[in-house]
């Protein structure tokens, strides 16, 4: 019995789904450590069913098909872990697709470095973008790491990583069903992980692709994003009652705000196309001014599904 679950959430993509689980069954060097490869059905109309039952008879493992009707991120990924017992988790989101040697790579990345959460590399692609805009947002859908695998001192976001259970996911629903809507779940929980001593490490060869949606690879979509980055820093230290973090990182937040605000304006006047890069610094400045509840931007759960049956034809 293998003793690894890969868990891909999945919201009305078909296509993407697609293309991430055949990333899946192309993994080589894992043997048969893979329990179960765990799709998890965020729809409430249950619309991954027909593309898990095509692919189904590819899947060199188990394909686990749990619908969690209740959209929200937090939810999914708590509904995942309930239907496995594996030791070891992994998460690939449904806009990610792994490279062959993935699995295996943050497989022997924990081993090595003994870390409770392990990340990879993405290289973020945003086919649909403008001309001028596609560079930053390659970059900013990308992740980058050290050029080889180690202990690291910050975690990175749930999509591409492997965590211990035992340590990284304790509990029956680790993920706080609270961040449904806006995301964070993850940060949360890592700073949990954090506090309790745990280790995080990086898998320098753990790489999958990212790529961003039409809708998603535009300048608003992306800002949004890295206003509410910005918020989770503020957010974390409000969780833990920590005020005097708060107020420095509202301090640091209006320090940047201020310097990359004033760039953001200068290369705007001159059309630079490197102003995206200072939007996205002024915003994540900006949120750690603004982390209060209320400001928190809604990218998943109901407000997508809203987006979703709003662009029904």
């Amino acid at each position: 019995m293998g003793d690894v679950a890969v868990i891909v959430p999945t919201l009305r993509r078909p296509e993407s789904l697609a293309r991430a689980l055949r990333s899946l069954f192309a993994q080589t060097g894992v043997g048969d450590r893979v329990s179960a490869v765990v799709v998890v059905d965020n729809d409430p109309l249950g619309s991954a069913a027909p593309t898990v039952e095509a692919l189904h008879r590819l899947s060199p493992w188990p394909l686990t098909y749990v619908p969690a009707p209740r959209p929200g991120v937090a939810t999914a990924r708590n509904a995942g872990l309930a239907s496995t017992d594996a030791p070891l988790i992994a998460f690939l989101d449904d806009d990610e697709a792994a490279s062959p040697g993935w699995l295996a790579a943050l497989i022997e990345a924990q081993a090595d470095t003994g870390a409770d959460a392990v990340f990879g590399p993405i290289t973020g692609r945003a086919p649909d973008a403008a001309p001028w805009l596609k560079p930053w947002l390659e970059r900013f859908f990308g992740r980058a790491g050290p050029p080889r695998t180690q202990l690291i001192d910050h975690p990175f976001g749930c999509g591409n990583s492997l965590m211990m259970r035992a340590t990284a996911l304790p509990g029956p629903a680790p993920f706080d069903p609270g961040a449904d809507q806006a995301g964070g779940e993850d940060d949360a929980l890592f700073a949990a992980l954090a506090a309790r001593g745990g280790r995080f490490g990086w898998a320098a060869d753990a790489w999958v692709e990212e790529f961003a949606p039409a809708h998603r690879a535009t300048l608003g979509y992306a800002l949004s994003r890295a206003f509410a980055y910005g918020q989770g820093p503020s957010q974390t230290a409000a969780a833990a009652r920590d005020w005097a973090g708060v107020a420095r990182w509202m301090a640091i937040g209006a320090a940047q705000t201020a310097v990359w605000g004033a760039a953001s304006a200068v290369l705007t006047l001159i059309a630079s196309p490197k102003r995206a890069e200072m939007y996205d610094r002024t915003a994540r400045g900006v949120g750690k001014l603004f982390w209060m509840k209320g400001f928190e931007p809604h990218f998943y759960g109901a407000r997508e599904l809203a987006r979703l049956d709003a662009a029904k034809p």
